[in-house]
Order: C-alpha cells, then structure tokens, then sequence
C-alpha cells in the first residue's frame, strides 16, 4: 500500500455524473506523476491513491468538497469595461488569463459583458462538481 511522501505514477481518466470524460492520461502517452499526501492533487485523489497497491486498478468517485471546492459566487468579480485593454475582444463564455496586481497570471471565465461591465469568474471550471476517477497505480517509489 502507497504511503505519503512516496513519488507515484498513475495512469487515470476523469468524468463527470453524466459520463463525460474530462481527462485521460491515457490520450496524453504518458501518467501523471506526483508525491502522494503533500497537496499536489486533489485530496479525493491523493486519498485514493493512498489506499492502492501496485497494480491495481480502482474507480472512486470523489464529492466536490473533496476535489475542486464547492462553486462559490464569492469567486466572481465585476470590473469596468473602460479600465480593461482591448475589451471588445474579450471572448464570451470562454477561460482567459489576466494579470493580478502580485504580477501572477489567473484564469478565469469571461461570465457576462453588460451595462459597460464584465464580470470573472475565478472558480475552477471542475468547482460544484462530483468526479470519478478509473486510477491505475503504475509505480511507487520512495
């Protein structure tokens, strides 16, 4: 059984309640490789992985408290038009990066454009959502 502070790769595919896939490390050639128990998943992930051995394969289905957080209308932020450059490109419906004041870049959703405003939503497109994951345990190291 996997322990914290061990380096894992795992091969994975997400989906959504309605079967939707979201992910799979499967399309992208390679698993995705990560120190369980020290934050760098999801904690429903890294709880998975905790309990597998070598070999295994397991689906676990994760509650949104325990993957992105539940979506919170607090994450969402209004601002002028007239203070964003090139507003009249900003693509509707659609994930964009914008400079925070620290000079970090955040992603965020063009919400709504009206009434010379548009409003960001900073939630994680995955927040409010249950996942399941199909996790197969690759390999472990110390």
């Amino acid at each position: 059984m996997t322990k914290a502070g061990q380096r894992v790769f795992a091969h994975y595919r997400g989906m959504l309640d309605d079967g939707t896939e979201f992910d799979n490390t499967y399309n992208h050639g390679e698993p995705i490789d990560f120190v369980v128990g020290v934050g760098q998943m999801i904690p429903g992930f890294d709880n998975a992985v905790l309990s597998m051995e070598l070999g295994e394969t397991k689906t676990v289905k994760i509650p949104c408290a325990e993957a992105y957080g539940e979506y919170n209308d607090q994450n969402l932020q209004s601002a002028p038009l007239d203070l964003i450059p090139n507003s009249e490109m900003l693509p509707l419906g659609e994930y964009i990066f914008i400079p925070m004041e620290n000079g970090e870049m955040m992603r965020c959703k063009v919400l709504r454009i009206e009434n010379g405003e548009v409003t960001f939503d900073f939630n994680h497109e995955l927040a409010g959502k249950d996942l399941t994951f199909e996790i197969q345990l690759i390999s472990v190291t110390d």
